[in-house]
């Protein structure tokens, strides 16, 4: 459930200086924005954060980007950033559709989606971020030696986005579980605000880590 419009979100976004406000002068050169070389991990759909910040807090030899397209959710995560003086993290309002047209091949080292939209609906099926369109996009934006992670709680998604991986020719999975919390994977796993509720109900969480 996407939170309601929030007054003056727009504004308060567009004046942070934790967001990136003219992404297109960063495309093939982030490492610009961070002043370093540090590797560049991107997570799409970040929703109010906690998943980016606790990462971004942990590993401070990584640069971390946080895009929402939903400007009342995005609010939430800047208050939260707000609150820290982490140096690796920024954040994006932008549509994940337009990816290509800020960054290039080998801009980003890793991909994050967690909770993503499920749409489930067939007849939007393009729309979900492990789609065929978007896997074949990510190709086009991560490094050869990049993967992508995504968690969901949505079998349906997971089911989807496990045969788009078989049908792409391009990617191959690393890593499967239909219950992470009783698995191998368990280890390190960095919890989001989402997660925390459907574990706490008993759902399953589904873990899926794809390479090329």
């Amino acid at each position: 459930m996407r939170l309601r419009n929030i007054k003056g979100s727009k504004e308060f976004i567009e004046n942070s200086p934790f967001v990136v406000h003219q992404p297109k002068e960063y495309k093939g050169c982030w490492q610009n924005l961070f002043h370093n070389n540090n590797p560049l991990h991107v997570e799409i759909g970040m929703g109010k954060g906690q998943f980016i910040h606790t990462l971004a807090a942990k590993h401070p030899d990584i640069n971390y980007l946080g895009i929402e397209m939903y400007s009342s959710v995005l609010y939430r995560a800047l208050e939260r950033r707000a609150k820290t003086e982490l140096d690796n993290l920024y954040f994006l309002r932008f549509d994940a559709r337009n990816l290509t047209e800020i960054f290039t091949s080998g801009d980003i080292d890793r991909i994050y989606l967690n909770f993503s939209d499920p749409w489930p609906k067939e007849r939007h099926a393009k729309r979900r971020l492990t789609s065929p369109d978007f896997l074949s996009m990510y190709n086009n934006v991560l490094l050869p030696s990049g993967n992508i992670q995504f968690k969901t709680d949505n079998r349906s998604l997971f089911d989807f986005s496990v045969e788009s991986v078989k049908e792409s020719g391009i990617w191959h999975i690393d890593g499967l579980t239909y219950d992470l919390y009783h698995s191998e994977y368990l280890e390190g796993n960095i919890m989001t605000e989402y997660e925390s509720r459907f574990v706490a109900e008993g759902k399953p969480i589904c873990r899926l880590v794809i390479s090329r």
